[in-house]
């Protein structure tokens, strides 16, 4: 290999800033889809035409080496219109069950696999410590033990060894301590020693390594000061040396570009970057930039050769294991599976099995089938892109019928029997005595990261409380169904409220949570963060000595 495709493989470039030609020119090792970015139209067929139109391109150069293409399937093949979306990842640390995460991961890389996909940059093994953090619906848990068990993800994704019909490498990230920085500021400082580091935040990343995890990202995020994505001593000493981590790293999306602080990247940044042991980077629009920097760098002795040569080796052996080479293009016998029947079936088990009963006052719940009359209210009550949250369609997702699936209110309009009525006004107007409860599906609109960090006010907004209030006055027991990527500061309502249901952000299939409202299936989630009294214990963790809410584990069944 020339220097030129050697530095070729180790650039990753996004599909709207790349053309055909571009990556034949150039030895492209790797294209990615930022959030929300798609083709025209965007389903799941015209993404394999996308994929193939490429990969003939890449296969075009001189020596033939297949492209990998990567997404953020972070809940699902979230980007693909029609894709079945999963509960979010707090929801399945609720779930409390690794064997059903696994089987996630191997549906999420059957959809994936149908539009050629081989690379998801998933799971994201943060452990959230600050729920103002606005990816703290991104982790499975606040404690380094559920993102570990959690792990299984990766097997599903990747198969019991690369290779496979539908593998799909998957992505540790984002190594390491993006959910433990200072307020919970996304991209921000992580303030704690080696050896809390080490306790805390490390030993999911050791799990997924132990599990044969094919890539690893590094954070925006900082320790102590040290941008992540230069620190030679945690990627290189520690990741590929202590852990013995065999395959790539990947920068996150321009983070070589934040290594001093200012914009643009510099070459000290590439050679920083580069030597500190990232093996590929994410250079989204200025890979060419990108290209001739680190050709000069490489040129004038900054990074040695030998330091390329060992990034080609990893990224290459990934592509040979993955079968690339063999079978570069999409597997079309997947594409039916996208949004399938099946794969939702089984994220209304997810669903279900992430639901967590905080209160249940007087039995009110699980509700009658039969013979019933219930108002239903609230803003994420008929929401897909509500009940989805971020990463959904776009990159911080959006309100309204985004995809198809099943709200919530639909859920429970289908699980009544002929003689119960369900009435449904958003504010809660026209709601009276007659009616036996109320179901108030309120909590957070869609949100990803930097827009989701919460700085003052954790509580509902005013709009929510006024619907409850509307319903509470109507004198009919009120039950609460929180629709939200973490917990809220609602401690001083909850006393007025006969049930309180967490639901996390349940995506697609809706009737996931009507399950449990009307007792098709109990509900056995539990806490995988610790509950606020009041948003002046953030932080607030297990072990802390603050007194919770609710304690993380906490959850009853009926």
């Amino acid at each position: 290999m020339s220097l030129d495709e050697k530095i070729g493989q180790m650039t990753q470039a996004e599909r709207g800033s790349v053309t055909a030609t571009d990556l034949t020119t150039y030895r492209l090792g790797s294209i990615l889809s930022g959030g929300g970015s798609a083709p025209s139209p965007n389903t799941a067929a015209s993404w394999a035409d996308m994929y193939d139109s490429f990969q003939r391109a890449a296969l075009a150069t001189p020596l033939g080496i297949p492209m990998i293409y990567g997404v953020d399937a972070v809940h699902g093949h979230n980007n693909v219109v029609g894709a079945t979306i999963f509960p979010h990842n707090i929801g399945l640390g609720a779930t409390r069950d690794p064997a059903l995460v696994q089987q996630i991961g191997q549906a999420v890389a059957e959809e994936v696999s149908g539009t050629g996909v081989d690379w998801d940059f998933a799971p994201c093994l943060c452990v959230a410590r600050n729920d103002r953090w606005g990816r703290t619906y991104e982790s499975f848990g606040e404690t380094p033990d559920i993102p570990s068990d959690m792990t299984t993800l990766i097997t599903g994704l990747q198969g019991a060894t690369l290779g496979g019909p539908t593998s799909v490498l998957a992505t540790a990230k984002h190594y390491v301590g993006d959910g433990g920085t200072t307020g919970g500021d996304d991209q921000g400082n992580t303030e704690l020693t080696e050896a809390e580091l080490r306790a805390i935040h490390l030993p999911p990343f050791q799990a997924a390594v132990q599990r044969g995890v094919g890539s690893v990202m590094i954070s925006y995020s900082s320790w102590n000061g040290v941008k992540m994505h230069g620190n030679q001593y945690l990627i290189t000493t520690v990741l590929k040396g202590e852990l013995g981590f065999s395959g790539f790293v990947v920068s996150d999306w321009n983070g070589i570009d934040q290594i001093d602080g200012s914009s643009g990247f510099t070459a000290a940044e590439v050679t920083t970057a580069i030597n500190a042991g990232i093996d590929m980077v994410m250079v989204p629009t200025a890979w060419k930039t990108f290209i001739s920097t680190l050709r000069a760098e490489v040129q004038n002795g900054h990074v040695p050769l030998s330091r390329i040569d060992d990034a080609n080796r990893r990224i290459l052996t990934k592509k040979f294991e993955l079968g690339l080479f063999e079978r570069p293009y999409t597997d079309r016998s997947w594409t039916p599976t996208v949004g399938s029947a099946a794969h939702r079936a089984l994220a209304r088990q997810a669903v279900r099995e992430s639901q967590v009963l905080l209160k249940n006052a007087n039995g009110v719940l699980p509700l009658a089938r039969d013979n019933n009359k219930i108002f239903v209210a609230g803003k994420n009550a008929d929401n897909i892109g509500n009940q989805s949250g971020g990463w959904t369609i776009s990159w911080q997702g959006s309100s309204g019928a985004i995809t198809p699936g099943t709200t919530i209110l639909q859920g429970i309009r289908a699980a009544v029997g002929p003689t119960t009525t369900v009435t449904y006004n958003q504010r809660g107007t026209g709601i009276d005595r007659s009616y036996r409860a109320a179901i108030a599906l309120v909590g957070e609109t869609p949100y990803a990261e930097g827009q989701g960090d919460r700085t003052g006010s954790m509580s509902l907004d005013r709009e929510d409380l006024r619907t409850i209030a509307t319903l509470r006055n109507a004198g009919v027991p009120v039950i609460v169904v929180l629709v939200s990527g973490r917990p809220m500061d609602i401690a001083t309502e909850l006393p007025k409220w006969d049930a309180l249901l967490a639901s996390w952000l349940p995506g697609t299939e809706g009737d996931g949570v009507a399950d449990v409202l009307f007792g098709a299936a109990a509900p056995t989630g539990a806490l995988p963060m610790t509950w606020m009294n009041s948003v002046s214990q953030q932080p607030i963790n297990a072990g802390d000595g603050q007194v919770p809410l609710f304690p993380q584990g906490y959850g009853l069944t009926y």
